[in-house]
């Protein structure tokens, strides 16, 4: 087992003796990991509960899941902070996702050019598995790169530029209590250090192509979590970047549904039988961690259709549903969303929705935990 150790940062001690994971720190608050080689082993039982990536700490950093095949994961998941992968093969490499801004995507550009040896200039493709700005701001940070969306997140992306995003922060103080929860959950982060490119080639359904000798399929799931929602998958290397049809250890976000296509979204990923799966936000899980996704989405609905047939509000849903064992995940308070979401579902109701109200919601839910 080998440590590397730059001059501005500490070493992290994964563990003792030949099942320890090497870890190679690279920049500020970042580092890699390198995951356990039975995880990567091609055994069956990886993907059905048997040794997983799930041990992998849940780190600020870049993890090496093997050949070629990183991720680059942001603590604690929640409001902004999501995952990215790495693809590298025979001098060619594709990235998934970028982050919610320039600053944190040359932050993480810096760190796999360091650790994997693949700098901005080095990316060829960049996949963007959906729309939302926390994994399409950085964009712009690879100059070279194409960019590969599905046709509805393309939509979605111009519709809603960063701009937009950043003229409503500068706006959100004079909110009331929507307007403080958006700084609460957004005012980290830096909008007006935005780095967007607007997608050069899109598909519909599913797309092939090649990183080096690698075969990537990029499969279209969406609507669900947003308009149009892909998985990254990496046949050879068993492992699948799912974009934000996985949170983990984090409440989902339903912005478009139907519901029925984000549980057949996480039947997809599971039909897929990954060793390595890697969620939008939170740690890198297993089949598991899929499950309790479905389960999340199914109690939801459960839930929400009760209280719809009944008349209920979504006001009064959201405050009346109990969430149980998944009200410890991470912002709980977007229950509001998925009511809502549930509700224009169940009705009919193609009206977009007050997304200043849903927040109103939001911050209501998060002030009574």
């Amino acid at each position: 087992m080998k440590f590397f150790q730059p001059a501005d940062t500490a070493i992290l001690q994964t563990g003792q003796g030949s099942g320890a994971i090497p870890a190679i720190f690279s920049g500020r608050n970042g580092h890699l990991f390198k995951a356990p080689e039975s995880c990567n082993s091609g055994r069956p039982d990886c993907a059905e509960g048997g040794e997983t990536m799930t041990s992998i700490p849940f780190q600020k950093g870049l993890v090496e899941t093997g050949n070629g095949i990183y991720a680059y994961l942001q603590p604690d998941g929640g409001w902004g902070w999501s995952n990215a992968g790495l693809i590298s093969d025979g001098g060619e490499s594709l990235l998934v996702d970028t982050l919610f801004d320039a600053s944190l995507t040359r932050e993480m550009l810096g760190v796999m050019a360091d650790a994997a040896g693949v700098g901005a200039d080095d990316i060829g493709v960049i996949v963007n598995t959906h729309a939302n700005g926390d994994h399409t701001h950085g964009n712009g940070c690879c100059a070279r790169a194409e960019v590969i969306a599905s046709e509805a997140s393309a939509r979605e992306m111009a519709e809603l530029p960063a701009s937009a995003l950043a003229a409503i922060m500068e706006q959100a103080r004079a909110m009331g209590p929507a307007g403080q929860y958006l700084v609460d959950i957004f005012g980290r982060f830096d909008f007006s250090d935005v780095a967007e490119k607007a997608p050069t080639q899109t598909f519909t359904g599913r797309h092939s192509l090649k990183v080096g000798d690698k075969p990537v399929d990029l499969i279209e799931v969406g609507p669900a979590h947003t308009a149009g929602d892909i998985l990254v998958h990496v046949p050879d290397d068993r492992t699948v970047f799912t974009g934000d049809i996985l949170f983990i250890e984090g409440t989902p976000i339903m912005w478009a549904g139907p519901v029925s296509n984000w549980i057949a979204a996480c039947d997809t990923i599971i039909d897929l039988k990954a060793e390595t799966i890697v969620p939008g936000h939170g740690p890198i899980t297993d089949v598991h961690g899929v499950r309790r996704v479905q389960d999340y989405l199914r109690y939801i609905d459960q839930e929400a259709r009760k209280r719809f047939d009944a008349g209920l509000s979504v006001r009064d849903a959201a405050h009346d549903i109990r969430l149980g064992d998944f009200s410890s995940w991470g912002d709980s308070e977007r229950i509001a969303v998925n009511v809502a979401t549930l509700y224009r579902e169940y009705s009919g109701d193609m009206t977009p929705p007050d997304v200043v109200q849903l927040f109103g919601l939001m911050a209501e839910l998060k002030q009574q935990e």
